[in-house]
């Protein structure tokens, strides 16, 4: 029976996606929206599975170790169908920007394509995801002149090791001019996992449990640039996955030299206009000053791990640890960033990509999705 109903799926689908990095914000998103479209069989790989996973008949998870390439070997051999890849995730293990990141992630990807390429002889498009850190490097010196980047804008020459650009190299080179390919370059990505290291929604909504569970102010703890002055684009899972999904399929996007979009809401923000709607989503009394300089949250929530337990059996929520969804390194940094980082979506709405969000919009949906798979109070 189980055979027989694997080739009745295959009969009605000519779709066939692989997605890498299928338990991340991004990767989440776009299996769902891929599985609810007609003719398509989605493949998720991750090493682990989600804490929420998803069932569908058109959707398989495969556990794979991609930075062992005998293990890869072998459980991806059998993808021959494969008619789109989808590279959504990265070896975020190694120090960012180090030769030994840069390395880790083209072996990943290496391994992927040499398991894949051989014997998927009807692969039509690979979409790679990177970000809007293509544009600077982290070394510095930093101005804080405004400069909106295009995807025309030249790699940055430095000294450390910007994995992105090994990445982008390794598909020109091993596609060769057969296969079409895209990269999707998202700002401050706004979703919901376990699985992410980075990850903005996560934090942002513990924070705001510990606040409310222990009566604390729910400040912003930031410089007062970020704070006043628009400095990073959002990017919504959803659009993201959406303009996936568009740039592997349109004609308007298919090229086998490579297409590059900035994959951002497109209206700007800044925290101070949408702080306040923030509190009342998540239940805090607006502080009467929202803007506290000198909080840090890597030392305010340092000591909070037993508190986030108590709010999860509280809650009755699925189990996590804190660290599985904040990370307040990433918060710190991201409200303290010494460079503005902002891009034009021009190229993307001329070639027919239509779909945009208001960061606030972005930021009170997912609080509403979290809720609604227990992951947050």
């Amino acid at each position: 029976m189980a055979v027989q109903e694997s080739n009745r799926i295959e009969a009605v689908t000519n779709h066939v996606a692989v997605i890498f990095g299928v338990t991340g914000l991004v990767g989440k998103e776009l299996a769902r929206r891929l599985i609810l479209k007609s003719k398509w069989k989605v493949y998720g790989i991750a090493r682990n599975p989600e804490s929420i996973p998803i069932r569908n008949p058109n959707f398989h998870f495969i556990s794979c170790d991609l930075l062992n390439p005998l293990e890869t070997q072998k459980k991806l051999l059998f993808l021959q169908d494969v008619t789109h890849i989808f590279w959504i995730t990265w070896a975020s293990q190694f120090p960012l920007d180090s030769q030994e990141c840069s390395e880790k992630n083209k072996d990943m990807m290496s391994n992927a394509l040499n398991a894949i390429l051989p014997t998927a002889k009807a692969l039509k498009h690979v979409s790679l995801q990177t970000g809007m850190k293509h544009y600077i490097s982290l070394e510095g010196p930093f101005d804080h002149k405004v400069r909106y980047y295009n995807e025309e804008c030249p790699r940055i020459s430095s000294t450390s090791h910007n994995f992105y650009y090994d990445l982008e190299d390794l598909l020109k080179e091993r596609l060769a001019g057969k296969v079409a390919w895209s990269v999707l370059r998202p700002g401050l990505l706004m979703g919901s996992s376990t699985k992410t290291l980075y990850n903005f929604m996560g934090g942002l909504c513990v924070y705001g449990a510990i606040c409310r569970h222990l009566h604390l102010p729910f400040v912003f703890g930031g410089t007062r640039e970020c704070w006043e002055e628009t400095c990073i684009d959002g990017s919504d899972a959803r659009l993201v996955a959406e303009q996936h999904i568009w740039a592997a399929t349109s004609d308007a996007t298919s090229s086998i030299d490579g297409q590059a979009f900035n994959a951002i809401n497109g209206p700007s923000f800044t925290w101070k206009e949408i702080w306040p709607a923030v509190c009342v989503k998540i239940g805090v009394e607006v502080p009467e000053n929202m803007f506290v300089e000198d909080f840090w949250f890597e030392i305010g929530m340092a000591d909070k791990k037993t508190v986030w337990k108590e709010i999860v059996i509280k809650e009755g929520l699925v189990q996590t640890e804190m660290e599985d969804l904040a990370n307040w390194a990433f918060l710190d940094m991201l409200f303290r960033c010494p460079f503005k980082l902002l891009g034009t979506r021009d190229k993307a709405d001329r070639l027919g990509f239509t779909v945009k969000y208001k960061t606030l919009n972005s930021i009170l949906f997912w609080i509403d999705l979290m809720r609604g798979e227990k992951l947050i109070p």
